[in-house]
């Protein structure tokens, strides 16, 4: 019988008591490529932004003969691996426990390859957030602590189903990783719409590949980075299923993830065959989390578009870290495709409005507008 545990460090600040180890699951670096879908987004949620991203791409088209894609573009994280995996492991260690961390940026395992050179990382596990197209939808899947001799094996297999996807492969690939004993397969924020195919559809689909497939995942993910709405239902669909519910922060700005996990386990393989063998989980909420949503959306977005002059080079501003095809479908640094070496007015105005809404007073009022007083007293319904 699956038990699962979750308790809130605002509420209860000795909930780390009695552990020996914190787990922070599900973080990302700039070796992940996102999707510029958030600028859409921004444009959805803010009607003022939408016509300046119109003249954006009008003007880009007409002066430099370069149309907007976002298709082809994406942009990185902030943090390199090194500064990610610190400063996960700083939050933990706070709490007076060892920090184990499983960085898993989207397909692929770079980050975690890096850091095995770095003297305090080298026994981070190999791990990735596999983008597995589904239907309609894709669902990411948090594969943590890949065979280290087997890992690029591994990588290829994943990729050459994205690539060609079938629902008989997907039930094969999931199938030979249960196989693997110590190999952890997490559903994360199994209720996020990504596509945005519609919340009843989506819903359907989650439930026909949880039918199929659900014997070869070892949890669903109670995701840091979604409303508490949204892990309230993982929460219920978790008890439908008779699945574990595991922590992952989805961190992608400089906040760290707002839920870990906690265990007397010594080292991530052991902490695997917790979940796995004995079905216990027991998860932290970090202060972070009763902050309300919205406010830390925009945060993350900030954080996005933050000029970080103390990070390498090719991480300190935001144009470093978007990615745009050049004329000839080269994908560069829009840092690199600017004419004149210099971001357009215009643009450089609609993101320094976006930071001034995280900025002072407008910050505050923000904040108390979007207000989750009455969600946090029901916190996710234990």
């Amino acid at each position: 019988m699956a038990r699962s545990t979750i308790s809130y460090l605002w509420r209860d600040k000795n909930a780390s008591e009695g552990f020996r180890c914190g787990v922070s699951l599900h973080s990302h670096t700039n070796q992940s490529r996102e999707t510029l879908d958030f600028l859409a987004n921004l444009g959805n949620q803010y009607p003022w932004i939408r016509p300046l991203l119109a003249r954006l791409e009008r003007r880009s088209e007409r002066m430099h003969g370069l149309r907007i894609d976002y298709a082809a573009s994406y942009w990185t994280p902030p943090m390199t691996p090194k500064l990610a995996f610190e400063l996960e492991t700083r939050q933990v260690e706070k709490l007076n426990l060892r920090a184990m961390v499983s960085i898993t940026d989207h397909d692929t395992i770079t980050a975690p390859m890096l850091l095995r050179t770095v003297p305090s990382a080298r026994q981070i596990p190999v791990s990735v957030e596999w983008s597995a197209p589904y239907g309609n939808q894709s669902f990411h899947l948090g594969v943590h602590n890949l065979p280290s001799a087997k890992a690029t094996e591994w990588m290829e297999t994943l990729a050459e189903y994205t690539a060609n996807p079938s629902d008989k492969r997907l039930t094969e690939i999931l199938k030979a990783l249960d196989e693997e004993p110590n190999v952890l397969v997490v559903f994360n924020h199994p209720l996020w719409d990504l596509y945005l195919i519609g919340a009843e559809k989506h819903q359907f689909l989650v439930n026909e590949f949880l039918q199929i497939n659900g014997n070869y995942l070892h949890a669903l993910e109670l995701n840091g980075l979604r409303n508490w709405e949204e892990n309230r239902a993982v929460r219920r669909l978790a008890e439908q299923w008779n699945m574990l519910l595991i922590s992952g922060g989805d961190r992608h700005g400089v906040e760290p993830n707002a839920n870990i996990n906690l265990t007397n386990a010594v080292n991530f393989t052991e902490f695997v065959h917790e979940i796995r063998r004995e079905k216990m989980s027991d998860m932290l909420f970090m202060p972070q989390y009763a902050e309300p949503w919205k406010h830390r959306l925009l945060q993350s977005t900030i954080d996005a578009i933050r000029h970080y002059p103390e990070f390498p080079q090719g991480s300190r501003t935001w144009d470093e870290r978007v990615y745009h095809p050049d004329a000839n479908g080269v994908v560069r640094p829009l840092s690199e495709l600017w004419p004149n070496g210099a971001p357009p007015r215009a643009m450089t105005w609609m993101l320094g409005m976006v930071q001034l809404m995280g900025a002072g007073p407008f910050s505050g009022g923000l904040r108390a507008a979007w207000s989750e007083s009455r969600q946090l007293r029901l916190a996710l319904g234990e």
